[in-house]
């Protein structure tokens, strides 16, 4: 998010708070832009909304483990409707898929469904190391209250 970024309209919403281990996002991160900052990644930005909007957290190696279960579990908290069909989408890009898609969304372009679990965390090392450690107290923040 974008410094001074409106947000008054999440207040008439459900929030979920997606999270992501730092060490992937890093990694993931890092294959894009050369030596990513603790306010790139935005791990600190997700603890000031999350302070702000509180709701369910849920983790993708937990989504990615298991779909099915988490977004049952999700609905359920949330009180909607579980269907099949959120197990599953059309390969492809979406109209509302926005500016960063040819940036990022590649291989969700090229899936049909939910990848399997994502196996053990990248090994880091030196300025992402030293990253990963600033980042992992945010995340452990929310990672303590995830569904």
């Amino acid at each position: 998010m974008c410094d001074g970024f409106p947000l008054g309209w999440a207040s008439d919403c459900i929030n979920i708070h997606l999270i992501r281990h730092p060490a992937r996002v890093i990694a993931s991160y890092s294959a894009k832009r050369e030596n990513p900052t603790l306010q790139d990644i935005g791990f600190r930005q997700q603890i000031a909304i999350f302070e702000r909007y509180p709701g369910p957290v849920i983790d993708s190696h937990d989504i990615r483990e298991n779909p099915e279960k988490m977004l049952r579990q999700l609905c359920a908290t949330i009180g909607v409707e579980w269907d099949p069909a959120m197990l599953s989408w059309p390969k492809g890009p979406k109209p509302f898929d926005g500016a960063w898609a040819p940036h990022w969304y590649k291989s969700v372009h090229e899936s049909s469904g939910f990848a399997g679990s994502e196996g053990v965390l990248p090994n880091l090392a030196g300025d992402a190391a030293e990253l990963l450690e600033k980042a992992l107290p945010y995340y452990r923040r929310l990672e303590a209250q995830k569904i």
